[in-house]
């Protein structure tokens, strides 16, 4: 365990160094990852830790993301105030969703057939909503600054860089913590056998609901910051299914239920689909779809060869 602190400190010290040498592209690109492996970590308290796949995921970043945004459109209140009604939000809609599948013992598949429908229906209804702009989107007003607006969260690309930094350190953090708490136990006795964790007095249904509860606050503020970072919000986009693989991607190539999985595996996919993207641009190319052509080849490989993902195998070379 101390060999992986000693790991972790190092790598936050090369990420809090890393805009002195990068440009603005590897800048953007590092934003990227930190923000998968942040939402990754998010998921990862759902499914890894308590066993319960969501691919709904989608939903939460795109209500926080048009709850922070439209308050800061139509009424110019910061996203300081709108952070904590996009949690609200999200958590409402997240123990909905849970109330209605645990309390009717769906689970499974079908708990996650049942994240997709809510995403979905999500996007009928924004779509189809005046004050969130409909599909014709909504725009928030950016005014180019160099100095650091921490109040409005306006600043150059290096102000979302360390923010995004922070989230991913503070999930991290957070979700150790978590694992090794009286809810974390439950959590993966619910994970391996939910009827023999049950038997043994575990009320699985509240600690089921804690889990959402966390992960669907967490993913809120992820939204936030995609409002706020992108400055532009559509429905199709953001509540889109694409939207929920690929944040689910990185912890099961990373590896599931594990802290440093996520982390890895956001890295290793954004780092070799934005390679893949520029090498193709790079020749002239450009294919329609290739970027979800390679997160499949990515995942089959992974399912086939690491089918606890990157990191078990990893850290058991490195003997972490």
């Amino acid at each position: 365990m101390s060999r992986a602190l000693v790991l972790l400190a190092v790598l936050a010290v090369l990420l809090a160094a890393l805009p002195a040498v990068a440009g603005p592209y590897a800048l953007s690109v590092a934003t990227l990852i930190l923000y998968f492996a942040y939402t990754g970590q998010a998921w990862n308290v759902m499914m890894g830790f308590a066993g319960q796949l969501s691919l709904g995921h989608s939903l939460y970043v795109g209500v926080g993301a048009y709850v922070a945004g439209g308050i800061f459109f139509h009424w110019g209140i910061g996203p300081w105030a709108g952070v904590w009604l996009a949690i609200l939000a999200c958590v409402v809609f997240g123990l909905v969703i849970g109330f209605l599948a645990f309390r009717f013992g769906i689970s499974g598949v079908y708990f996650a057939l049942l994240t997709i429908a809510f995403a979905e229906f999500t996007r009928i209804g924004f779509d189809h909503l005046g004050w969130t702009g409909g599909p014709g989107g909504m725009f928030l007003k950016v005014a180019q600054r160099d100095t650091w607006d921490v109040l409005n969260f306006r600043g150059p690309p290096l102000m979302y860089y360390y923010a995004m930094l922070f989230l991913a350190i503070a999930a991290f953090i957070g979700c150790f913590l978590l694992l090794k708490s009286k809810a974390g136990y439950y959590w993966q006795a619910i994970r391996e056998n939910e009827d023999a964790a049950q038997a043994l007095g575990i009320n699985t249904f509240r600690w089921k609901m804690l889990a959402v509860a966390i992960s669907s606050g967490m993913t809120a503020i992820a939204g936030v910051f995609f409002a706020f970072y992108y400055n532009n919000l559509f429905p199709e986009q953001i509540f889109n299914i694409s939207r929920s693989i690929e944040i689910i991607l990185g912890p099961i190539i990373g590896g599931v239920g594990t802290l440093f999985g996520p982390i890895l595996g956001a890295a290793v996919l954004t780092l070799l689909s934005d390679g893949i993207t520029e090498l193709l641009a790079a020749f002239g190319w450009e294919i329609p779809g290739i970027k979800q052509v390679f997160y499949g080849v990515v995942l089959l490989a992974v399912v086939m060869f690491l089918p606890h993902g990157i990191w078990p195998a990893l850290a058991r070379k490195l003997r972490l």
